[in-house]
């Protein structure tokens, strides 16, 4: 039977899916303004040849029209008409390239704090957060403030790529110098894997391939970094959690008797013979197989889609989840959780909204504001009584539906959710929880 958002069906389904996944790298750029990223990026995409020829032509033709003497490779990213007129990036834009080693999908974040919400959009589901600063200027505010988003955000791995290199004649002190700089930062952050590289984005320097003009640098290029990052093991793989997306009852002559339990897996490994219980019913049942598409699959892991068959006839609907009986979440209406607020009408206490959580929705009341949080310098605002556009605080939560969670430090999928302004449907903010009881 099909299911949702799966890969298509190959004869070794189990080696594809482990294929597929760790071939996959999700990365978001972020960096002051005029310090490379699109320019990064188009770099990334011509040098590995995952542009067409009108495209390129289309750049340089844009980029004489405009008085510039180089081809301005930024001018495949920053897509909006807005953004190509002012130079800047405003909108997250995502794109997809491949080389032999691997697939990726970039997110090309602004780098004005008017638009955090969007690097926080765009950052949530990376797997590599890359900071550009330019060799010029060294760290700046916007430099931290990226470094402290993407901690928060627990992206695991980190590059910092120290840009416009060539504009200061490849000096090692000037890079050394700013990697002590932000080396020293990164003790007060969470970040587990911080790599520095010495790059030209213009001139194509240590991105693709290895620069003469850094004979003192013996680390990787940054395309080489990105293809053998290790991200595998950043996915919890011990405590199972299945979030059911979707019943699948065909009752056809074909299926007559079918059911099964669609969605993504979230958390942990799942296999036939595996006991596990269904909440938040509580009720309790064995796995009879999973399927990926319509081929049983020895195991499932994150973030493979698929769908699972119980031995029991059990009640399951969308929303609940699937996990081991002995390390389940417990579910939970009282939520802690730090908010990135996203809309013009700030976040009061008492306020009323709708939430999303994995597959569970429900309604969300503010109980309280403990604080606002300076992402430039770290200090806590106890005292701030609301949350305005793209300011992040630790809020209290009351739900009307126990949500099963987890804190989002150990998962990233069932430790987020969305809140939803109910009269118009529009996602006003993103929490990222700390504890529920």
């Amino acid at each position: 039977m099909a299911t949702p958002d799966t890969t298509p069906t190959t004869a070794g389904a189990d080696a594809a899916a482990v294929t597929e996944n760790a071939d996959l790298l999700r990365f978001a750029t972020a960096g002051s303004v005029d310090d490379g990223k699109s320019t990064l990026i188009g770099r990334l995409l011509l040098d590995s040849k995952s542009i067409f020829e009108d495209q390129l032509e289309a750049v340089e033709t844009t980029s004489q029209s405009k008085g510039y003497d180089y081809t301005d490779l930024a001018l495949l990213t920053d897509g909006l008409r807005s953004e190509r007129e002012q130079g800047i990036t405003i909108d997250v834009a995502y794109r997809y390239f491949a080389t032999p080693n691997r697939k990726f999908i970039i997110a090309d974040t602004p780098g004005h704090i008017q638009y955090t919400r969007n690097m926080v959009t765009g950052a949530s589901t990376a797997d590599l957060g890359l900071v550009l600063v330019d060799a010029r200027q060294g760290l700046t505010e916007q430099s931290r403030r990226h470094a402290v988003l993407l901690s928060l955000l627990r992206v695991p791995h980190l590059v910092l790529a120290i840009n416009k290199m060539d504009l200061v004649d490849w000096s090692q002190e000037v890079y050394e110098k700013i990697h002590r700089e932000f080396t020293q930062f990164a003790t007060k952050l969470n970040i587990p894997d911080l790599e520095v590289i010495p790059i030209s984005a213009l001139q194509g320097d240590n991105v693709v391939n290895r620069s003469e003009n850094t004979p003192w640098y013996s680390g990787p290029t940054l395309m080489h970094h990105l293809e053998h990052v290790h991200v595998a093991s950043d996915r919890d793989l011990v405590d199972t959690r299945f979030p059911v997306q979707y019943v699948i009852r065909p009752k056809s002559d074909q299926y007559h008797d079918f059911r099964g339990y669609a969605g993504q897996v979230a958390g942990g490994v799942l296999k036939k013979g595996d006991e596990v219980v269904v909440l938040p019913s509580g009720m309790t049942s064995t796995i009879l197989r999973v399927e990926l598409f319509d081929q049983e699959v020895t195991e499932a892991f994150p973030p493979m889609s698929v769908t699972v068959h119980l031995e029991d006839d059990v009640d399951v609907s969308r929303g609940d989840m699937i996990a081991r009986p002995k390390n389940a979440p417990k579910p939970s209406q009282d939520i802690d959780a730090m908010v990135c607020w996203m809309t013009n009408e700030p976040l009061r206490p008492r306020q009323k909204l709708a939430i999303k959580h994995t597959t569970r929705t429900g309604r969300a009341m503010v109980k309280d504001i403990q604080y606002r949080l300076d992402v430039n310098s770290l200090h806590r605002d106890q005292e701030a009584g609301e949350l305005g556009l793209n300011e992040i605080g630790r809020v209290q939560l009351r739900t009307t539906v126990p949500l099963l969670c987890d804190p989002y430090s150990k998962n990233r999928t069932t430790g987020s959710f969305i809140l939803i302004d109910e009269a118009t449907g529009v996602t006003v903010g993103a929490g990222m929880i700390n504890s529920g009881s």
